[in-house]
């Protein structure tokens, strides 16, 4: 699959263009895994941005998902936040991730 254009940090430059076959073919491209427990949060954050219109930091985001901040660092092996928008779609997160 061709990607669509990224951005130096590898977010899609037209967040229009997003779904998930392309969200998966990103990650496999960095060679992240997308599992089940990855998905769903990614897929939880599109809803939040749906609602919100603002991308949650990452106290706010474990909350709204019933998560702990330690095991999504554990499960993410990074900030959460950055690589949940970045295969999610949405616009990069401000502040401290």
């Amino acid at each position: 699959m061709d990607l669509p254009a990224r951005d130096g940090d590898g977010y899609l430059v037209d967040s229009s263009l997003w779904t998930p076959e392309i969200a998966r073919a990103m990650a496999a491209a960095d060679g992240v895994e997308l599992d089940d427990v990855k998905w769903a949060q990614i897929l939880k954050a599109r809803e939040y941005y749906d609602d919100q219109a603002v991308v949650p930091p990452i106290r706010k985001f474990s909350k709204f998902i019933g998560a702990d901040q330690k095991d999504m660092f554990k499960l993410w092996m990074t900030g959460p936040m950055k690589p949940i928008t970045k295969y999610g779609g949405l616009p990069k997160p401000t502040g401290c991730v």
